[in-house]
């Protein structure tokens, strides 16, 4: 297949589906999860998004063609693991502060 190179996917949109938001959307989401179970701040998503968004676009580059040292392509990726990744932080922190300081909530409501 051709290149597309749209706005948002340097190959066609179900390739970049499969590996940005499903292969590498799930690998960010369990990420965030991990770092909010641990208890560590939102700061180290950055850190470990940066490297899951270059092995993203190593897969891009190996598997369908697309190119491997594109910054604008690798923000492109780097943003959506960010907003996938932050997704699961705040969902599981959610959950966390729910279950350790649900007493708070019970005792305002009353």
């Amino acid at each position: 297949m051709e290149n597309q190179n749209t706005l948002i996917w340097e190959v066609t949109i179900w390739e970049f589906v499969f590996v940005t938001v499903i292969l590498a959307g799930a690998a960010a989401y369990m990420t965030g999860r991990a770092l909010a179970n641990s208890w560590l701040g939102t700061g180290h998503i950055i850190a470990y998004m940066v490297l899951l968004a270059a092995a993203t676009r190593f897969i891009h580059f190996a598997l369908f063609s697309g190119t491997l040292l594109s910054p604008y392509y690798y923000l492109v990726d780097l943003v959506v693991l960010l907003v996938i990744a932050t997704i699961g932080f705040r969902v599981t922190r959610s959950k966390q502060m729910a279950r350790q300081y649900g007493f708070l909530g019970r005792a305002q409501a009353g």
